[in-house]
């Protein structure tokens, strides 16, 4: 199954000749560095895509320049492959799953055809290598040494994951919380240092620049802006939207720091995050997967079928969005363009009370990882994100 699912996807790449847009972008910041040319001022391919990371990232962006076009595309397309595996293992240990090899490249095979991890690979995104720092952070043993860093350096290439800092202090684990906020404080100095000027820039200015970003109110943008503004029909909804991502943030928090069992009260913050986020691109919500496999660990599987098939269906892609068509769209199409903020909200009330109240799932082998055993052995119109 995944040797016909990678062999499908790749030539599926060759064949549509899938451009990996946010690579060429990725590529043209590290290009920036080691040429010293300001990294904020340029734009790449047709669709004229800025910068938009910390200067840190940049700096990790500088091998990117080392290959050829061609190659760094192909490495990239296995290299997400191989973090998407990585991801699911990851997910099982998260929900105390077994991690037989043969159950994982299926899930894998099945996996890359969800819409967020397919736009993923076919960006040429980071997404993936994101999830899985965090995840795999946060899932080692309490105590482990160092625990938190990988955290805080995943919250320095891209600031969103910064919010698991705050669902660590929230939990209690003021540690790990304070190793996190060291790692993200090394990353912020290490980028001030090589790139002082593109620092003051990116901290003072352009962190603040939503819009340089991309278009809120594209269906690409399944944060809960993005489904305000195409609700009230309005480019920029203000307080209609600021309200209640307050509300949303403090709720989805809150729920997290009373939420028993790690697997559920992460979830809640990776949901609540890319709900209040002012920009959620759908290649974000990599996070279905170790909700997918929380949901089949809590006996839910046909629960866990339908969230499959709603991060698989593309509803939102077969709505009319040339242009401004977006902002248009009747009310019955509202929730087929926004299935996944409206899934993050529905879900969370859920993974609070009714799988709070199941019993822990046992380990069932003594190898297996988890949270409660030690271990034992369409052309893109958005920007680079």
């Amino acid at each position: 199954m995944l040797a016909v699912s990678l062999t499908a996807l790749a030539v599926l790449c060759v064949v549509q000749d899938v451009q990996m847009v946010d690579t060429l972008v990725y590529r043209a910041e590290g290009a920036a560095v080691a040429n010293g040319s300001d990294l904020y001022g340029f734009t790449v391919t047709e669709w004229e895509l800025p910068a938009t990371y910390p200067p840190f990232a940049a700096i990790l962006f500088v091998p990117t320049t080392w290959l050829p076009v061609g190659v760094l595309k192909a490495v990239f397309l296995v290299g997400n492959a191989g973090l998407l595996a990585l991801l699911v293992r990851l997910s099982c240990r998260l929900a105390g799953l077994p991690a037989r090899a043969a159950p994982l490249c299926a899930a894998t095979a099945l996996a890359l055809w969800l819409e967020p991890v397919f736009q993923t690979v076919l960006f040429g995104q980071i997404n993936l290598a994101l999830a899985c720092l965090v995840l795999w952070d946060l899932t080692r043993p309490p105590g482990a040494l160092g625990k938190g860093f990988a955290l805080g350096v995943a919250a320095g290439v891209k600031l969103t994951p910064a919010v698991f800092i705050a669902y660590l202090l929230l939990r209690g684990r003021v540690r790990e919380a304070a190793t996190a906020l060291a790692g993200f404080a090394g990353t912020v100095l290490l980028g001030a240092l090589v790139l002082p000027a593109a620092s003051v820039e990116f901290w003072t200015r352009r962190v603040f620049e939503t819009g340089r970003v991309g278009k809120a109110w594209i269906v690409d943008n399944q944060s809960l802006q993005g489904l305000v503004a195409r609700l009230l029909h309005a480019a920029e909804p203000g307080a209609a939207w600021a309200v209640p991502a307050a509300v949303t943030a403090a709720a989805g928090l809150w729920l997290a720091r009373r939420t028993p069992g790690e697997p559920r009260a992460l979830l809640l913050a990776a949901f609540t995050a890319l709900l209040v986020s002012p920009i959620s691109w759908s290649h974000h919500w990599v996070w279905c997967v170790p909700l997918l496999a929380v949901l089949v660990a809590e006996g839910r599987r046909w629960t866990a079928a339908a969230v499959a098939v709603l991060f698989t269906a593309r509803t939102f892609w077969l709505l009319p969005h040339r242009g401004d068509l977006d902002l248009h769209l009747p009310w019955w199409q509202q929730p087929l363009a926004s299935p996944y903020a409206l899934l993050a909200v529905a879900v969370a009330p859920m993974l609070s009370t009714y799988l709070s109240t199941r019993t822990e799932v046992p380990v069932p082998h003594p190898r297996v990882d988890s949270l409660h055993a030690p271990r034992d052995g369409a052309p893109p119109r958005v920007g680079s994100t």
